[in-house]
């Protein structure tokens, strides 16, 4: 479900201000149609992360992309792993031993 962005500054607790900045910083990509930006869940709970980062951990805005593009490369790194395992489970057996030996780096 996509909500507007004052709806999401006041769920969230946070500015319109404070959200608009991140958008333009590139840090919430939400989407736009008619011209009208809106937040999915996955917008929002980066937005929640984004304001518990600032608050809970003092992580300005100069080290805020750092810390976003790291987590972002974790996410991806997750889901290429997820691949990776759905492909070695659709081997046969024999060969998902074989795969999986190599990956934990053990001799053959």
């Amino acid at each position: 479900m996509k909500h507007t962005l004052h709806r999401v500054a006041m769920e969230i607790g946070v500015t319109v201000e404070d959200l608009s900045g991140w958008i333009d910083r590139g840090w919430v990509l939400p989407s736009v149609s008619g011209g009208q930006m809106a937040c999915d869940d996955a917008d929002r709970a980066r937005i929640r992360m984004i304001l518990d980062f600032h608050r809970d951990l003092a992580i300005d805005d100069e080290a805020m992309p750092v810390v976003l593009d790291l987590l972002d490369r974790l996410h991806a790194a997750r889901a290429q792993l997820r691949s990776v395992l759905q492909g070695v489970a659709e081997l046969p057996e024999s060969a998902q031993g074989a795969v999986l030996s190599r990956i934990k780096g053990e001799e053959q």
